[in-house]
């Protein structure tokens, strides 16, 4: 039991992180039908950020704690720019080009990101400091679920409410579903079409780049790299919940994560992205808009 409990705290965990990028991927869908391929690139960017503002808060004397949500403070506001960069260099201007043109640019935009990450950083992997403090009354379960497990559960859940809110509660969000509902008639009322899609990719990008700090003080290495299988664990995590669904994004996380963990503990970790992959054909199969998906009929 104690076996499987572990196994459940890791999926979640990991199903964790895949939601945070998987909601960049949703959210960017939902207005403009396309797939932001340069995704996981930011996500490996805040990552780096997190990793650089950590070590120079440190040499200040700072506790870990503070010098982790510094640190994040900081990853998020340097991804949020790089989200308005890509789509202001990679979408806007290809707006009116057929739908292939904008899916190469960002692609581009991805292999850019990569190099550029590796001319400055280096194309090995980086320690990455665990800044997580031990939480005393988490010593009977230290087998099962650690304290930076607790962090990453806590801070997803928190980021997720907080999305939620911005989304249903602010004039922004509202603007934002209006957008996605029918641009045509959103910008026919008034609203700023562009900024409400400069503001999707910047908040998705602050999430892509909490999940890059959280992970790389999880596992306490990062590299270059880290962004293009994650990007698409997350990206196949929104299409097995339901391209353009919020929910359906975090849903899709978490069963990602419940797959692949489960599979590398009772099969073998060797298979575990197979196992991840055969479950997202078997889901399309069965349900081709995703599990909260909603279908073209219905959309229509």
């Amino acid at each position: 039991m104690e076996y499987f409990l572990e196994l459940f705290v890791s999926g979640l965990t990991r199903g964790s992180i895949y939601a945070l990028i998987a909601l960049g991927y949703t959210m960017v869908y939902g207005l403009l039908e396309l797939i932001n391929f340069a995704h996981g690139e930011i996500y490996m960017l805040g990552g780096f950020t997190g990793l650089i503002a950590a070590t120079l808060f440190s040499f200040a004397g700072l506790p870990p704690l503070a010098v982790l949500l510094l640190a994040a403070v900081a990853a998020v506001a340097w991804a949020a720019a790089w989200g308005l960069a890509v789509e202001r260099v990679a979408y806007r201007p290809l707006r009116a080009a057929p739908r292939l043109a904008p899916l190469i640019s960002a692609i581009g935009m991805s292999i850019l990101l990569q190099n550029f990450a590796m001319i400055a950083q280096t194309s090995d992997f980086v320690s990455f400091p665990n800044l997580v403090p031990e939480i005393p009354w988490l010593a009977p379960f230290a087998g099962v679920v650690g304290s930076t497990e607790v962090v990453i559960l806590l801070v997803t859940a928190a980021a997720m409410t907080a999305l939620t809110v911005f989304v249903r509660g602010t004039r922004s969000g509202r603007a934002m579903r209006a957008v996605a509902q029918d641009r045509t008639m959103a910008l026919l009322c008034g609203v700023d079409v562009d900024r409400v899609i400069a503001v999707t990719f910047a908040v998705g990008s602050a999430l892509a780049a909490l999940g890059g700090v959280l992970i790389g003080s999880h596992v306490g290495q990062i590299n270059f790299a880290i962004g293009f299988l994650a990007g698409i664990k997350a990206f196949t995590a929104a299409v097995l919940g339901g391209i353009g669904s919020i929910p359906g994004a975090v849903l899709g996380g978490f069963i990602l994560g419940w797959t692949e963990s489960f599979a590398a503990g009772y099969v073998s970790s060797a298979y575990e992205d197979a196992f991840a992959f055969c479950l997202l054909v078997v889901i399309l199969i069965v349900r081709p808009s995703g599990l909260l998906g909603k279908s073209a009929a219905g959309r229509a």
